[in-house]
């Protein structure tokens, strides 16, 4: 193995230990205010109003109290896929973010699944800088990764009455100044949190929450990675973007097998290919590319294991607008088509939400709640898509939207097929295959 890109720090604190008490009153004043107003339901007290996209695709827009319509923006420029206001655990009981009250930042966590969600505060005694990051874990602590005298400093929040308790992991540290490292979003397991360090040649993976005896190296990457997908329930296989002579392709690392590498994307030799986001219960994924517009990236979307190519739907296509797909509804075994995906759309007026279906193969656009921690949010099975805000009104709260069902459009002629390159061992993802662009973007 080579060498890894960052050290671990000494004198790593172990990582166990630390009870968790909640406290379902919010003590006021760590939301982000916003203007006042309530946003509620998103789905009650308002009539939808349907009307077409620019580019043909009807669009759902709701106009309920609270609730400005927002519609895309033809002179919005494009950007790089923003950050999510808040961080959601894989089964959804916790969230967590940095809180602003007035110009300093702090540790809040959000209980999401009980009777109605509350935030506890969790400051230390400090103030956090902005770049600060959190994440909650399965058991209700909040991990949190500073930048101290150029190290990686892990910790594990908890409240204690009036108080936080931090329970010290120990922390990573990078020689060089280059690197860059960030935590990976949650494990699908909770108990576990990963971090991705991108170094100038190779990119490495860290435990840095979950482990025996602090933060862990637990693989070396040639290239860059940037992203991370999980794959399966279990936290094992980890899917990121690498770069490598200028390319990008989405590949697997298997983490109970060293870090092993396998492919993942190749839909063409020139095109960079990403894997934005998977649910391991379907094998819905969706992804980034500009292989069926050079220079363009364009969403599409594939199914792990699948015989058939990556499609790239046009009702996706939103010019001058950045969609970021962020959340896709569970429990749809074996019929990936019927999933409803999330989508984050930016604009020129600010976010709001787009949800979309595979076997549909047109976009509904609904307004966020105000408040929106913009780009976060977690689907029920049974199709409810939950929305955290927070106002000043509702310093935590959540809106509940239930996308229409549409009847499905007429399915596509049979596509093309070609060979796939197979993995060695299982178990493994099975690589999405080498395809033909002639009949890749649909509708």
């Amino acid at each position: 193995m080579t060498t890894p890109t960052c050290a671990i720090e000494p004198n790593a604190a172990d990582g166990a230990g630390g009870e968790v008490s909640g406290n379902p009153e919010y003590p006021g004043g760590a939301g982000e205010a916003g203007d006042p107003g309530s946003a509620g339901d998103p789905d009650e007290g308002g009539a939808a109003e349907r009307t077409p996209h620019a580019d043909g695709v009807i669009a759902d827009r709701m106009l309920a109290d609270g609730l400005p319509a927002v519609g895309p923006a033809a002179d919005s420029p494009a950007a790089d896929s923003p950050a999510a206001g808040c961080v959601i655990t894989a089964n959804g009981a916790y969230a967590a973010r940095l809180a602003r009250d007035g110009d300093s930042w702090f540790p809040e966590r959000w209980t999401l699944d009980g009777p109605e969600p509350y935030a506890v505060p969790l400051p230390g005694n400090q103030p956090e800088e902005p770049g600060t990051e959190v994440q909650p874990m399965a058991d209700g602590r909040v991990l949190i990764r500073r930048l101290i005298d150029g190290r990686h400093v892990f910790s594990l929040l908890y409240p204690t009455g009036p108080g936080t308790g931090e329970l010290p992991l120990g922390g990573v540290e990078c020689p060089d100044e280059g690197t860059r490292l960030h935590l990976l979003p949650p494990a699908p397991c909770g108990e576990r949190a990963y971090a991705l360090a991108v170094g100038r040649y190779t990119t490495a993976v860290w435990l840095v929450a979950g482990g025996s005896f602090g933060p862990e190296h637990v693989a070396e990457i040639p290239g860059r990675c940037s992203g991370g997908v999980w794959l399966d329930d279990t936290g094992r296989m980890l899917a990121l973007d690498r770069e490598i002579a200028g390319r990008t392709k989405a590949v697997v690392v298997d983490l109970e097998r060293g870090g092993e590498v396998s492919p993942l994307l190749q839909i063409s030799a020139d095109s960079d290919d990403r894997l934005l986001l998977a649910d391991p219960d379907s094998g819905l994924l969706l992804i980034g590319s500009d292989a069926p517009s050079p220079g363009e990236t364009r969403l599409g979307w594939g199914v792990l294991g699948s015989t058939l190519p990556v499609r790239f739907p046009e009702s996706l296509r939103l010019p001058d607008l950045t969609v970021t797909p962020f959340a896709i509804q569970p429990g749809q075994l074996l019929v990936p088509e019927t999933c409803a995906v999330a989508l984050r759309i930016d604009g020129a007026f600010g976010a709001w939400v787009g949800v979309w279906r595979p076997v549909e193969r047109r976009l509904h656009q609904f307004a966020a709640p105000e408040g929106w921690l913009t780009g976060s949010g977690l689907w029920t099975a049974q199709g409810v898509l939950r929305l955290p805000y927070a106002s000043a009104a509702e310093p935590c709260a959540v809106a509940l939207l239930t996308a229409p069902i549409a009847d499905p459009l007429p399915e596509e002629p049979s596509m093309p097929s070609a060979p796939t390159e197979q993995p060695t061992a299982a178990p493994r993802p099975v690589p999405l295959q080498q395809a033909p662009l002639g009949r890749l973007v649909t509708n």
